[in-house]
């Protein structure tokens, strides 16, 4: 039997003013008790040297709900509240392991808003979902994909996006979708004016989705700016321009789910290139494009389908010279600008497509390691590394 992975499944649905309220507070109040519980762990280890867990603030918030500030803790649900610690609990474990920065408190207005339900605070029965404290009407979900058969979900996510949409994501555990192995083989070029080259020669175009939306939210961010301050015609004009920007996320992220399945489901081996987005986007010149792109989802995107596929992705280092370097002879050619699209190799002269050689070369290190290495294909969620300074 396949081995078990956690895989999401989201969906819109449409709450009813009640469900709405209750959910609204549930927001707050979750943001309230991480902000509380980091407090505390701060101020412990300040005065006292002390390390508070996760049992030691979950006991704090049996006496938070007791006392009068803040008794309304009790009219939304425990569980929220508690799995808000435990994400804070984690949230210090990353940071002492060098993978995150140190928690930060939620603010009101930046902060995602959304609440996690564990499976004794929902019930999935019939394809109606009933969360705890709202048990009396099961919300009103747009099935727009079926769940798997005979699983339940482990968990449910409810959140509200900045544009006012309602969204809940279950947690269900599935076998691995391994998929037969194939035999391509693939080098992948990110780009700006093509999305991706891929080093067979095929081209995957930039829809450049910002840049279709920019005079709509051009638009729509001058009448925000217009607008008076803590006033509902603000809010309204505020959320014309969320609309705009999840329009967009919507689009790139379709555009990237349909790319990356086809390539994890064509190819055994994908080697992409390490690219160091957060530096690449103090560039201003090219920030807005690369942004538009959005590299980083196609890697992540990338990484958990090939895991779950069974294939292997390997990374190139960034400082990997794919673009100057000949595909033919191994000849490196010297600087070469952005506008540069095509060029010819002095040791060789072949002529080469900027783009098609930089894939051609990622493929070739890529391949380099699966010939030296026996078992490259990284575990889930890691990624094998390829390549040297050249």
């Amino acid at each position: 039997m396949a081995e078990g992975v956690e895989r999401g499944y989201r969906y819109r649905f449409y709450p009813t003013p009640a469900q709405a309220q209750l959910l609204t507070k549930t927001f707050g109040c979750v943001r309230l008790v991480y902000n509380l519980g980091l407090e505390a762990r701060q101020d412990a280890w300040q005065s006292r040297q002390e390390t508070l867990g996760y049992g030691a603030t979950s006991a704090l918030l049996t006496g938070w709900k007791k006392t009068p500030e803040f008794a309304f803790l009790n009219e939304v649900s425990c569980v929220p509240l508690q799995q808000t610690l435990r994400h804070l609990d984690t949230a210090y474990t990353k940071f002492f392991a060098g993978q995150t920065r140190f928690p930060r408190f939620k603010s009101k207005k930046r902060s995602r808003r959304s609440a996690e339900f564990t499976s004794s605070a929902f019930t999935f029965r019939d394809g109606e979902l009933r969360l705890a404290k709202l048990m009396d009407t099961p919300l009103a979900v747009v099935w727009s994909r079926p769940l798997p058969a005979g699983v339940a979900p482990k968990t449910v996510t409810v959140s509200q996006d900045r544009a006012g949409r309602w969204f809940e994501s279950l947690r269900v555990e599935v076998p691995s979708a391994i998929a037969p192995a194939a035999t391509g083989r693939v080098g992948i070029d990110a780009g700006i004016n093509r999305l991706l080259t891929l080093s067979t020669g095929e081209p995957v175009d930039n829809p450049r989705h910002e840049r279709r939306e920019r005079a709509a939210l051009v638009r729509a961010q001058r009448e925000l700016a217009r607008k008076e301050k803590g006033s509902r015609n603000r809010e309204k004009a505020r959320l014309r321009v969320a609309r705009v920007h999840a329009r967009i996320a919507d689009r790139r992220r379709d555009v990237w789910h349909q790319v990356t399945t086809r390539l994890v489901r064509e190819n055994q081996v994908l080697v992409i290139e390490d690219l160091a987005v957060s530096n690449m986007l103090r560039n201003h010149t090219l920030a807005r494009a690369i942004s538009d792109a959005s590299w980083r989802m196609f890697r992540t995107l990338l990484e958990y389908k090939a895991a779950e596929y069974g294939r292997t992705l390997i990374a190139v280092p960034r400082w990997y010279p794919s673009t100057r370097l000949c595909s033919v002879c191994g000849v490196r050619a010297d600087k070469m600008a952005l506008s540069v699209r095509a060029w010819t190799c002095t040791g060789c002269g072949t002529g080469h497509d900027r783009d098609v050689n930089a894939a051609r070369n990622i493929l070739a290190a890529g391949q380099a390691v699966t010939a030296c290495v026996a078992d490259v294909r990284p575990q889930r969620g890691t990624t094998s590394r390829a390549g040297s300074r050249r």
